[in-house]
């Protein structure tokens, strides 16, 4: 195996479930391959108990997959460990949160897209299952259209006609925060006034020091970028119900086309490259998409989404 091999599968029972994991698995470590399982607590302790090794990498998946730019940059450090110790390959089983799993789906469909360039330059199959019992169907297709491979059946591994290179086509959804009229609306506004402005609005919320700071610094940062890099009108709202902090910002650009924007670190750009990645390892959820108006970042502060 030569880079990155990514996989999915779909299951409907406990058992199908095991069906895919553990031949995936056994397999590997039959090879000599490093093999890594980040799941849920539930499906950790079904191969816990089907594979009764203990040269498995278990891994929580609430650890692993806390935000998708930790996840990549954690991946990344594992599989550069291994290969440095004589890996020549190593597999992955790993459940992506989405809603069904109680997390906002976006920036896990961005990461979905972003692996296949974020790992290629690693050995690695990564087998992503999806639970048909919990996972929404507008998920699933995201899934189908990010994956260059799909398990159709346990122990099948074919191309995915469905899969489809660049972003995924999920929607992005407002944040519940946004049905209220905004704290604070500004247009085109300079970077140090956003700064200014935030910080104002937000004094005296119930907010720790760094989720400030991380505020005005993400106001900052997603206005510049779309100053730098959108077309004007830039449009910047916040709202915020006394703990959590919404920041919109909102110009009529098309927006990166690139899945891996944010979600690893870049010097690219003359500004957002490195600025949006920042947002994306402090903030508590990032979402990033286009729509008839434009293109929208949105970044909450204070609490998950």
């Amino acid at each position: 195996m030569t880079g990155f091999f990514h996989e999915t599968a779909f299951y409907g029972t406990d058992d199908d479930f095991l069906a895919h994991a553990v031949p995936f698995i056994e397999d590997g470590l039959r090879g000599g391959e490093p093999c890594v399982v980040a799941c849920s607590e539930q499906n950790t302790a079904l191969l816990r108990g089907a594979l009764g090794r203990t040269d498995v990498i278990f891994r929580p998946a609430s650890d692993q997959y806390s935000r998708p730019s930790d996840a990549i940059a954690s991946y990344r450090d594992l599989f550069r460990e291994h290969t440095a110790d004589g890996a020549r390959h190593m597999r992955v089983v790993g459940e992506v949160p989405h809603p069904g799993t109680g997390a906002s789906w976006d920036w896990w469909a961005r990461y979905e897209a972003a692996a296949n360039q974020a790992y290629a330059e690693f050995p690695v199959w990564g087998l992503c299952p999806y639970d048909t019992r919990t996972t929404p169907a507008a998920v699933l297709a995201d899934v189908v259209s990010t994956h260059p491979n799909v398990a159709t059946a346990p122990g099948t591994h074919e191309p995915n006609p469905g899969y489809r290179e660049g972003l995924a086509a999920s929607q992005q959804l407002p944040d519940a925060l946004e049905e209220g009229v905004p704290l604070l609306e500004l247009v085109d506004p300079a970077a140090g006034a956003v700064r200014e402005a935030v910080g104002t609005a937000i004094d005296g919320m119930d907010l720790d020091e760094d989720a400030a700071h991380d505020a005005v610094y993400a106001a900052s940062e997603i206005v510049t970028n779309g100053l730098t890099h959108g077309i004007r009108p830039v449009r910047f709202r916040l709202w915020a119900d006394g703990s959590r902090v919404v920041l919109a910002v909102s110009d009529h650009g098309p927006g990166p086309s690139d899945p891996m924007a944010g979600l690893v670190p870049t010097t690219e750009t003359r500004s957002a490259g490195l600025g949006l990645w920042i947002l994306h390892r402090t903030c508590d959820y990032v979402s990033m998409g286009r729509d008839a108006d434009g293109f929208t970042v949105r970044v909450s502060v204070g609490g998950q989404t």
